[in-house]
């Protein structure tokens, strides 16, 4: 596949994260788009210099906040996308600029599955207090828990981010929720390096979260360790 045709399909995929007309909203200020995707292993360089350019065109758009690219250790041909928006006409023109382009007629098979794509709104977002470095950990976790029980796991991810943040080597600890599934939440973590985050784990409040989120959950506990994508 030629490199052209490969920027088109990851531009593509912002098309698709925009919620049904009839799903329940919850974004009101900043958009958060969490795009995962799977391309051939033989494909993964080439998939990482096409997100490099997609990034360096998406962050001189009007009203984009971030642009953070990432490869899952171990497995570098899973990759993923967390774009940060001022607002939902910000994205939503972003992903206007890619239609009038033809993007979305321009997919090619590079992908070996279905995309992940997933537009949330910031529940628990506080500034960062560290830079990334060249061992930081990136840690995106998806959350899905029955809807019964969406209210309990607002208080216990909000909890969790409270402490986490301040656990040592925690560089960032976000909670986002989905739109139009509120019951769905995505953790997006920066620690400063692999030990940190280990520790964490074993850290009370962690191990109290995970057995007291057991009960509620719809969906295992999806947790994805990454390195940035420079």
């Amino acid at each position: 596949m030629r490199f052209s045709q490969l920027m088109f399909t990851l531009a593509a995929l912002c098309l698709a994260a925009l919620p049904p007309a009839h799903a329940e909203e919850t974004v009101s200020g900043p958009v958060y788009v969490v795009t995962y995707f799977d391309v051939a292993p033989s494909a993964a360089a080439l998939a990482a210099s096409a997100v490099r350019q997609f990034a360096e065109a998406s962050r001189k758009e009007a009203g984009n906040v971030g642009f953070e690219m990432l490869g899952e250790i171990g497995r570098p041909n899973r990759l993923a996308i967390l774009e940060t928006w001022r607002d939902k006409q910000a994205y939503e023109a972003h992903a206007a600029a890619a239609l009038k382009t033809g993007y979305r007629d321009k997919m090619q098979p590079l992908l070996i599955s279905g995309t992940g794509i997933r537009v949330f709104a910031g529940l628990s977002v506080a500034p960062p207090t560290g830079r990334p470095g060249p061992q930081t950990l990136y840690v995106l976790t998806h959350v899905d828990v029955f809807p019964a029980g969406k209210d309990q796991a607002v208080e216990l991810v909000k909890a969790l981010a409270e402490a986490g943040r301040k656990d040592g080597g925690n560089l960032w600890f976000d909670v986002l929720q989905q739109d139009g599934r509120p019951n769905h939440f995505t953790l997006f973590e920066g620690w400063r390096d692999r030990k940190a985050f280990d520790a964490s784990i074993m850290a009370p409040h962690t191990r109290e979260f995970r057995q007291k989120l057991n009960p509620l959950e719809g969906a295992l506990y999806d947790e994805r360790l990454y390195q940035a994508i420079h």
